[in-house]
Parts: structure tokens; sequence; C-alpha cells
């Protein structure tokens, strides 16, 4: 079985444009990514789908394997698509390109432990213990069946409405996703529903077509960088880290 990890790294982020170059202690915060996922010997390899020379440019110094893909794509799984139909692989894990603390306990996993040939889809998440992330719109939050397992929904609030108990965790979505080629193809070819115009969350495009979505609780601290403060949050963690292994 030949599995792929694929981090896509976009230049021009709304919220922290140029967030892939983004300095973390000392290096660009692609490289923290890529070093992390690359050390936990997953994978047959590590790609980062980029969209701009500065990142290229970064990619080269730091011996980064990459692949450049187009510019225009309108969501990270359209360009995990593109190097889908470049590299043969049976299932493409992305790793999101602003997760630098990202572990090896979050991505194992979401890796299968056998081919799937019908779109199929493995994601990570984590309990919510921070209340700021809770009410962050940026913070996605998932639903998940206790009798199944699987997803019923993902939301920007805080989903589901505590008015019947309290007894309950949040749970966010963490930036670890497993694909086959057969989801890749499924999303593309597929427009976008309006649960998925309304949220701006690219996996209702499968929940709103009856293709499920199955999320993994992982142990983590890890933290998506998608602001300003996340990333100063981010570069005091690393610090500490840094200083605790001299």
């Amino acid at each position: 079985m030949k599995i792929t990890a694929v981090i896509p790294a976009r230049y021009a982020s709304s919220r922290l444009p140029g967030k892939p170059l983004k300095d973390i202690c000392g290096k660009p915060m692609i490289w923290w990514v890529y070093n992390q996922v690359k050390s936990t010997s997953l994978f047959d390899s590590v790609i980062c789908a980029i969209d701009d020379d500065r990142i290229k440019d970064i990619c080269e110094k730091y011996n980064l394997d990459y692949i450049m893909t187009k510019s225009d794509h309108p969501d990270h799984i359209a360009r995990i698509h593109e190097v889908s139909e470049k590299i043969v692989s049976d299932f493409y894990i992305c790793i999101n390109g602003d997760e630098p603390l990202i572990s090896k306990e979050c991505i194992a996993p979401v890796i299968p432990n056998k081919c799937e040939e019908k779109p199929f889809f493995n994601g990570a998440f984590r309990i919510l213990t921070d209340p700021a992330e809770t009410i962050d719109f940026a913070k996605i939050k998932l639903v998940i069946s206790d009798q199944t397992g699987k997803c019923l929904y993902m939301s920007r609030t805080p989903v589901p409405y505590p008015r019947g108990s309290l007894f309950f965790n949040y749970k966010k979505y963490v930036g670890v996703e497993c694909f086959n080629k057969a989801a890749l193809d499924f999303f593309v070819s597929h427009p976008m529903g309006d649960l998925e115009k309304i949220e701006d969350i690219d996996h209702l495009r499968f929940l709103e077509n009856g293709i499920d979505l199955h999320f993994n609780e992982v142990k983590s601290d890890s933290i998506s960088v998608d602001t300003p403060k996340d990333l100063e949050k981010v570069r005091t963690i690393m610090a500490k880290r840094l200083h605790q292994e001299e």
C-alpha cells in the first residue's frame, strides 16, 4: 500500500498572507511542518503542494520536495487532487501547512489498514479545552455520532447547542486528512452545495452528497496557525521546546 503525504502551502492566505514563510524560531513554518511529517516515517513520500515562487525558493533552499500547483485552486482539496494526477498512490494524507506542531500521534490514526475503492475520507479531531477556541470561527467544530462514529455536521459555530445537557465535549477538526483517489475525483467533479457556501467548509460537499466522513480522536496540543495570535502562541511553545532540548 502506497501512502503519500501532501502539505498544501498557499501563499495568499486571507487571514495571514505569506503564512508558509512565517518565521518560527529561525525557520519558516513550512520547514517545521515538512520535517515533523518526514520524521514520522509513515510515508513513501512527502510533498509540499505549493503555488508561489517565494515558497518554491524556500523549498529548494531547505531541500523540501515539492510540486508547483496552479495558483487558482478554489480550495486545498482541489490542490491535493492535482497532486494525485501526478503521483499515483493508494491514499493521500493531507497535513495542513499551518500545523507546525503536528506529531506522529496525530497522523497515524487517520491511515487506513486496507485500500478502499469507493470515495473514502478519514480525519482527526481533538477535544476542545480552551473556551477561546470554542467560539473562534476559524476553528471548525464537529458533531460526531457516538453510535456510528460518523460525522453528522461541521460548523464554525459551537455545535451542538447545550440546551438539554451539558455533559459533552466540543470537538475540533485537526488539519490531518486521508483521501483516496476516488474521494478526490468525486470532490472536484461535484459543485459546491448550499451548506458549504454558508459555512465555507470544504468537507460539507461530501456530507451534502451522502459521502461518509470518519474522524478519529487524537491527543494533541497542535495549533493550526490561522491568525497572528496563533502564530505568536506557536512561537512561544516552540521556543520552550527548543530550550528544553538544549
